[in-house]
């Protein structure tokens, strides 16, 4: 059995491998839209068989397996194809050109439903869609009602649908179908659960119970990109509701309402919401008390008469300051994830301005993708930021009145890149950083090397590059 090539459209496909016209192929994929949605409402594999151009072998273009049922059947595979002689029923659905009840033995011994429908076209058919189940104890007269459903999709998508509205159903979805007469003829046992939390016992043979709900409802929205959607709260039930009516001109055809119950899920989107927000008002109040402390040092250093005293109190408060955008940057995000190249932004114009002198002109050019860091790598890193720029300002701009500090990003397979530089002198010929006794360095190589578990290197191009590799997997596993 060959397969065909899934690289090419449906359209490509059926031109290589059939005789059906442009419009006809055109056709088949407007209505494959609503195949894995008929899937679900009717628990059965959905199959699209097509002749071949050799008339010959059949081919499946279209197998969507259900969301709503477990099977392990053994059926046809999307693109394989099949010798005509061994499918009777979809032959002879071709033949008579009429829906086809039959059953197929997909094991020695096991066989399923097989409910096959004729795609037409004027009075040709150029496709057989089939729905391939085992009958899970539904009574019979309750799956025709799933069917009966299902030939009506497929007629009403012949034309262009929406596939939102037609989104795939979950295996837990309360599900609803209602005749032309808004009067409900099929429960599933989901949705009659809800419902009997609701007080409501008896559904079918009554009208779509709308107003039994409104009744006592709490809460009601609707999204104005989904109108077909919409969210209600009675009592301490939230639902989400997909209201499907499907119409021919203008005239009902069925009613189908999908009840998901999101208690949980909002419950839990409610928590974290709270938590998101704690944490948030947390980070504020740590980036105000650095910025205290800040001003603490600060204010300490102008009183002292040592002028080695007045330069370690200010670098302390500028390691604290770079910190503190870390947090501030933090507060008013909901993840915890930091944007490198904004909180680079962020220390270069807040904290580098307490390092140089007023007459000082610096510019600063930032190239690259994005790259986003663990919070707790992003801590770190503003440390190290503040500490190359401290570098450059008090080594490579020593005796100029202005320069430029810059940084380049690169995603690399195994993680990031990050160019820190400037114009400036450039470092001297025999400065070798292993050997190097600045506290700002060794701080660096610390939180580089044991901390974010990456590398570093230093060379001169037209001033000095400070080059830090990170892992996308960093130590302790994180990313």
């Amino acid at each position: 059995m060959n397969m065909m090539d899934y690289h090419e459209t449906d359209t490509g496909l059926y031109r290589k491998y059939t005789k059906l016209t442009a419009m006809q192929a055109e056709l088949l994929k407007r209505m494959s839209v609503s195949f894995p949605f008929i899937a679900d409402l009717t628990h059965a594999h959905l199959l699209l068989y097509v002749k071949m151009s050799d008339s010959l072998n059949y081919m499946v273009m279209k197998h969507h397996k259900p969301h709503t049922f477990f099977s392990q059947v053994d059926l046809p595979e999307l693109g394989q194809q099949i010798a005509i002689s061994e499918e009777p029923l979809i032959s002879a659905v071709f033949e008579r050109k009429k829906y086809i009840h039959g059953r197929r033995e997909w094991r020695l011994g096991n066989t399923l439903d097989m409910y096959a429908y004729p795609v037409l076209d004027g009075n040709e058919v150029i496709g057989v869609v089939t729905l391939e189940t085992i009958q899970d104890g539904t009574a019979p007269e309750h799956y025709k009602k799933l069917l009966d459903v299902a030939e009506i999709l497929l007629k009403h998508s012949r034309k262009k649908i929406d596939p939102e509205i037609f989104a795939p159903i979950l295996a837990d979805t309360g599900i609803i179908i209602a005749d032309k007469n808004n009067r409900i003829t099929y429960v599933n046992l989901s949705a009659t659960r809800i419902y009997q939390v609701l007080g409501i016992s008896h559904l079918i043979g009554c009208r779509v119970p709308d107003r039994e709900i409104e009744s006592m409802l709490h809460r009601e929205i609707v999204d104005s990109s989904r109108p077909f959607e919409k969210e209600i709260q009675v009592d301490d039930l939230i639902l989400l509701q997909r209201d499907i009516k499907v119409e021919e001109a203008g005239v009902l055809q069925c009613r189908i309402l999908l009840l998901a119950d999101v208690t949980q899920i909002r419950k839990k989107d409610r928590e974290i919401k709270i938590k998101t927000a704690v944490i948030q008002e947390i980070h504020h109040r740590v980036k105000n008390n650095l910025q205290t402390i800040a001003s603490l040092l600060r204010l300490q250093g102008r009183r002292s008469s040592s002028k080695e005293v007045r330069a370690a109190l200010q670098e302390s408060t500028n390691r604290i300051l770079s910190m503190a955008v870390v947090h501030e940057f933090l507060s008013q995000h909901d993840k915890e994830e930091i944007n490198v190249i904004e909180v680079t932004k962020n220390i270069i114009d807040s904290v580098v301005p307490n390092m140089v002198d007023r007459e000082f002109e610096l510019s600063s050019r930032i190239e690259g993708p994005e790259v986003v860091l663990s919070s707790q790598n992003a801590s770190n890193l503003a440390v190290i930021i503040n500490e190359l720029i401290l570098n450059s300002v008090e080594h490579g701009f020593k005796g100029k009145k202005a320069g430029m500090i810059g940084l380049r990003t690169e995603i690399t397979a195994d993680g990031y890149v990050l160019d820190l530089y400037d114009d400036g002198a450039g470092m001297p010929d025999d400065f070798d950083p292993d050997m190097s006794k600045s506290l700002g360095l060794q701080i660096v190589k610390t939180l580089v090397q044991d901390d974010i578990g990456g590398t570093i290197e230093f060379k001169n191009d037209h001033g000095t590059h400070c080059i830090l590799h990170i892992p996308k997997v960093t130590v302790g596993g994180e990313y």
